[in-house]
């Protein structure tokens, strides 16, 4: 199969859909793979490598999205690159498709058949290409957020810490999975007083037993939520529903509640956010202020840092893009359910449920 590897083109978006390594495996393979010039020099990875791995490198983008069989990215396409997508050609990436109406018809009007990386499955039930992103975005998430804490960046001039005799900041994380356990690690390794909020028991149990009771884990009823927002510095949005928009958990009354100062970093926000008040951010400008609580959300906060994010992310999607190119992808989608559950958009037709629910468009049984 020939693969297509464009340059990002997202507002500081510097990862790049494939690495040399991953482009070397896919060559021994049997595979071509086609590279646009630059598309991973910002984060370390030269055309040369690349060349080296036994890409071929292409200034002309049109060139890449004209001829190749299957289109791998990291974030959703720009209007300019659905436009060049076409009927029987794959695309592999992040999309996002539930509360994103535009780009999902922008997908239905190329006919091209769209897998999301983050409605991937596995035989555990997890997101296994959302993972790798998620642990990156839950980490940061407290990196961000006790840096929108200080007062020039517009917060309460709280430290995380503390320091003897003053006590830590306050820390509500909501959704105790893949993200918010992972932001729970760097707060609570940060000394600050951690509370985690979901309604998956399971969750909360691993959760008090790897921290030995040092985070408090608390069932996410609406008063419980509601009471733990108000009362942190640093509130860090962390829910999940695969594929579907992230329901709103924090109401803007909520929000008017909160100290002046403290601050809501959303990493949901890529699937809508899941406070009332988020609206998308970019990393040339991450921040807003809404009665007076600092926002943070930035749709795509695993690109600032932009190398450790595109190893760890190839490290999970590389599998799946060599059995998509082994096989193609009707013949993989078969065989193997979890890319199947992958596939959002074919032939002009939405296939899969949570984006159909989400947009009120028609459902298409992918068989």
């Amino acid at each position: 199969m020939l693969i297509g590897v464009p340059k990002e083109v997202k507002v500081h978006e510097y990862r790049v859909g494939l690495i040399p390594a991953s482009v070397r495996e896919l060559i021994a393979n049997g595979h071509r793979v086609m590279v646009e010039a630059g598309a991973g020099a910002a984060i370390g990875f030269t055309d040369h490598m690349y060349e080296k791995a036994g890409a071929q490198v292409i200034a002309d983008v049109a060139r890449i999205f004209a001829e190749s069989e299957m289109i791998v990215k990291v974030k959703e396409p720009q209007p300019a690159e659905w436009e060049r997508l076409r009927e029987g050609q794959v695309l592999f990436t992040y999309l996002h498709l539930a509360p994103d109406r535009e780009q999902t018809m922008g997908l239905i009007s190329s006919g091209a058949t769209a897998i999301a990386y983050e409605t991937v499955t596995n035989q555990q039930g997890g997101l296994p290409l959302l993972a790798p992103m998620s642990e990156v975005a839950g980490r940061m998430a407290v990196q961000v957020g006790a840096r929108c804490l200080e007062k020039e960046a517009g917060g309460a001039g709280v430290l995380l810490s503390g320091v003897p005799g003053v006590q830590p900041g306050r820390v509500a994380v909501i959704g105790g999975g893949v993200v918010g356990s992972n932001a729970a690690r760097i707060a609570q390794g940060m000394r600050a007083q951690v509370t985690v909020l979901d309604r998956n028991l399971r969750a909360l149990e691993a959760l008090d037993i790897e921290f030995k009771g040092t985070v408090e884990t608390i069932f996410a009823t609406s008063d419980a939520v509601e009471r733990a927002v108000i009362d942190a510095d640093l509130v860090i949005g962390a829910v999940l529903v695969p594929g579907a928009a992230a329901p709103k958990l924090v109401s803007r009354a909520t929000v008017a509640r909160m100290r002046q100062g403290s601050v809501l970093v959303d990493v949901a926000i890529d699937q809508g956010g899941c406070f009332e008040t988020s609206r998308p951010t970019t990393h040339a400008d991450p921040t807003y202020v809404v009665d007076g609580v600092v926002h943070y959300c930035v749709t795509n906060m695993p690109g600032a840092v932009a190398r450790t994010s595109a190893v760890a992310l190839n490290n999970a999607t590389l599998p799946f893009v060599a059995e998509i190119a082994a096989k193609g992808w009707r013949l993989a989608a078969a065989e193997n359910r979890h890319i199947a559950a992958g596939v959002n958009v074919h032939a002009g037709e939405v296939t899969h449920r949570a984006v159909a629910e989400a947009l009120g468009l028609p459902l298409a049984a992918l068989n």
